[in-house]
């Protein structure tokens, strides 16, 4: 298993996955550059689905985009459809037989699926197939969904899928790969992104915009919610898959998830990361000498902090970006220094000084005080925490890896409370008012359950979930 590299307190998204059909193109080689601009969205395994028109074939293996394919391993994923995955494990552990793609042969021909997201009926759905006699090699809610496709009614993969829609409750961004058709799919309510774009006289789809922009992808715009795109010869349309619901995009894509370059919404991420940071510096002002941020997802956030407060800019922390990135697992002396395998501080810069470090969230916090603690040899002689993001105290349920209620610190402690916990001088949340300021776009908009605890799905007695009453389609 990969050393994550935010591992400890980080968030974990579950996948990131593309999609391409293009004639005359090396699908292959074309998607794992599309996978290598979505690796932050999931280090623990990739894979690579090719079909030819007549037969499909995979690979797939626990690794970085860059150690599991090699040119050998491409050359044989010969064809001009291919759908590709990287993963970061939630609902099944880290292991080989639970990456993705699936591929399995059906009545219908060869069919491969990747999933970005998480389903909460799951359970439900398994129990299912086994009262139809259908096994299971893994606890993957990807094989649950690749099985219900499989065994749904119809005559065509259209219908199935739409009667997959109808059974799955939950966040799923899918990409499907038949004999003849690549498929995408986003669940009702757009829990995940996914967008698409043109391609050489082909298409491409993939969670991001950024991967699109990698591969050289031009007209790219958003899949809605409850779409199906089905492409093949005849070229790309959009029909509807299920009626879509009220909108509950997964907020924590602005703050951390999505990459700076991306576009979602019609909003460059970079931007709005900085414009969390200005509300963030108007309702949390300190005096100090520096702002500076947990690299290096929360620079943007600490730029925009500096910028609306009027306080100098600097780097505090090198980060080691490739120390999460090695299957060698560290000794019990180099696992005890932590953080310090993560970052380096920079002395000559922070001695003496009044410090803001601007960081995206805290989890656990067990991150937070290593770091201010480091801060500290180094010199500084004030640290000041600012979150750009409110407190995390409810856990994720869609695909987000957010701890349990026990773990999570915010659940635990009153913000006075962790803020001697982690040793710091001073330390502000934005608030959840600040945060929709800051993406300008309706509250309404955004799963926001991490930080209110009001999730859109609810379990009933025996077993079965529904759709919470006030979230019902508008």
């Amino acid at each position: 298993m990969i050393i994550q590299p935010q591992s400890g307190d980080g968030l974990h998204e579950a996948c990131g996955v593309f999609g391409i059909y293009a004639r005359g193109e090396a699908v292959a080689r074309i998607t794992f550059f599309g996978l290598y601009a979505l690796q932050h969205r999931g280090q623990e395994s990739a894979g690579i689905a090719v079909s030819d028109g007549q037969r499909a074939i995979l690979y797939k293996e626990m690794g970085l985009v860059s150690q599991v394919f090699t040119e050998e391993n491409l050359r044989p994923l010969q064809g001009h459809i291919a759908i590709g995955h990287v993963r970061y494990s939630t609902a099944d552990s880290s292991r080989r037989l639970s990456a993705q793609p699936f591929l399995l042969e059906s009545a219908l021909g060869p069919i491969a699926i990747a999933h970005n997201g998480n389903l909460v009926n799951t359970e439900d759905l398994r129990q299912e197939l086994f009262t139809r006699g259908v096994g299971l090699a893994s606890y993957c809610d990807t094989e649950v969904l690749l099985q219900v496709l499989v065994g749904a009614p119809g005559d065509t993969w259209l219908e199935r899928i739409r009667h997959m829609m109808k059974k799955a409750l939950g966040a799923y961004s899918l990409t499907i790969l038949t004999r003849d058709t690549l498929y995408a799919v986003r669940d009702p309510w757009g829990f995940r992104p996914l967008s698409m774009g043109r391609l050489n006289g082909g298409w491409v789809v993939a969670s991001e915009s950024c991967a699109l922009q990698t591969v050289g992808a031009h007209d790219i715009q958003e899949i809605p919610r409850g779409a199906v795109v089905i492409i093949n010869d005849d070229g790309a349309r959009i029909v509807e898959g299920a009626p879509p619901e009220k909108p509950n995009l997964c907020i924590f894509e602005y703050i951390y998830f999505a990459r700076p370059d991306s576009i979602i919404d019609g909003q460059l991420i970079h931007n709005v990361r900085q414009a969390l940071g200005r509300e963030l510096a108007r309702e949390h002002p300190v005096d100090a000498d520096l702002v500076m941020p947990v690299p290096d997802s929360a620079t943007p956030a600490a730029i925009g902090y500096a910028q609306e407060s009027g306080i100098p800019y600097g780097e505090g922390l090198i980060k080691n970006r490739y120390i999460g990135r090695t299957f060698i697992q560290p000794n019990d002396r180099l696992r005890k220094a932590g953080v310090a395998l993560k970052f380096n501080p920079l002395s000559e810069v922070l001695e003496g000084k009044r410090i803001v470090v601007v960081d995206d969230s805290i989890v656990r916090g067990t991150t937070s005080r290593p770091i201010v603690e480091m801060l500290r040899r180094a010199g500084a002689r004030e640290i000041h925490m600012r979150i750009s993001s409110p407190p995390i105290k409810h856990p994720c349920f869609m695909g987000v890896d957010m701890a349990t209620y026990d773990e999570l610190i915010a659940h635990r402690l009153s913000v006075e409370e962790i803020r001697k916990e982690m040793g710091a001088d001073s330390l502000g949340y934005l608030s959840l008012e600040g945060m929709i300021r800051a993406v300008q776009r309706p509250k309404e908009n955004f799963c926001l359950a991490c930080f209110t605890g009001e999730y859109l799905f609810e379990q009933k007695a025996g077993g079965f979930v529904r759709v919470h009453p006030h979230r019902q389609t508008v």
